[in-house]
């Protein structure tokens, strides 16, 4: 559902996908051989849902298509150079994905898989049930969901059971009216410390953005978001105030699985001038205008991110996950 953001590790639907197109371009996997969600887990060493992920993500590619039956078949390549892999999944001989043996294995593919869900409903999770379905211990699934409540992503409601709440309108509200009182006081502490040609890059990337009068695609508008209000803010040197603002940012979560589905939603992406409208107050030295844009950006954004959402749950029936329990519909 969601794309590795900079500097962290892939996740495991997008390495045992990386491996896979690979393999189809050279010839490795042969047009109309037959790949399924079980083949690709025992393969990699991985459980279903990346497994599912991978394939559907090869699919988007144009690299295989569903089957008349079980599976997916190879499709031949129209164009074999087109297909773009990362250079270290051709030189691993080991089939199998090895990340740390921890919670962080499994961590990043969790947190999507709630967070996309809290856009339609409240979810209650069952820590054992989400042991069982990942193969791990108990105590790696507790991990996993301590990190989420630090995320805020869950909470413990009175009887001390996990549930991730929807992204209600009151929810959102909350939320961004805590990131438009933290963000702007974290920018202004984070500009005296931006490294030399920072500003430039970024704004050198919405600058293309704006000109290429398309639609951007979702992957590319989270990118934009995370370099403005994670990249940047990053450098605001006070850890405390970085992690104050991370439980609201777990809306940037939810946009990484909202924007994909929504980018017919806008002509053009709305959010673009306005992080170029930031960007210039910096550069020109203007922070109380920078701080003063940065804050009518969000709150514009909290009702385009309600519009998402509401876009989002007329036109798609989330997945059921066995760790998951439905508790009340948006």
């Amino acid at each position: 559902m969601s794309t590795t953001g900079s500097g962290t590790a892939p996740k495991l639907y997008q390495r045992a996908c990386e491996v896979l197109a690979l393999d189809i371009s050279n010839g490795a996997i042969e047009v109309g051989s037959r790949l399924t969600e079980t083949g690709v887990a025992e393969r990699f060493g991985i459980s279903r849902a990346p497994a599912r992920q991978s394939l559907m993500q090869l699919e988007r590619m144009g690299l295989i298509q569903k089957a008349s039956s079980r599976g997916y078949d190879v499709l031949a390549l129209a164009n074999p150079a087109s297909v773009i892999v990362a250079p270290k999944a051709a030189a691993n001989d080991d089939p199998k994905i090895h990340f740390l043996p921890s919670w962080e294995l499994i961590y990043s593919e969790i947190e999507m898989e709630i967070v996309s869900r809290t856009t339609f409903a409240s979810w209650r999770i069952n820590e054992a049930i989400l042991a069982k379905h990942y193969g791990v211990s108990r105590t790696v699934a507790r991990d996993v969901v301590a990190r989420l409540q630090q995320r805020g992503i869950v909470q413990k409601d009175d009887s001390a059971r996990w549930f991730a709440p929807a992204l209600t309108m009151q929810h959102i509200d909350e939320l961004y009216e805590l990131r438009w009182v933290l963000e702007p006081l974290a920018l202004e502490k984070a500009v005296p410390n931006l490294p030399e040609g920072f500003l430039t890059r970024v704004r050198g990337n919405i600058e293309s953005a704006i000109n290429c009068q398309v639609p951007q695609v979702g992957s590319t508008l989270d990118r934009f978001e995370q370099e403005l209000h994670v990249e940047l803010l990053g450098y605001c040197g006070n850890s405390s105030l970085m992690r104050a603002i991370s439980l609201p940012q777990s809306l940037l979560i939810a946009h990484h699985f909202l924007y994909p589905r929504t980018t017919d939603l806008f002509e053009t992406e709305p959010f673009l001038p306005e992080h170029l409208e930031i960007l210039t107050h910096i550069q020109d030295g203007n922070i109380v205008g920078a701080k003063d844009a940065m804050t009518a950006h969000l709150q514009i954004s909290r009702e385009r991110a309600m519009m998402r959402i509401q876009a989002v749950t007329h036109s798609m029936t989330p997945d059921e996950l066995p760790y998951l329990d439905l508790m009340e519909p948006l």
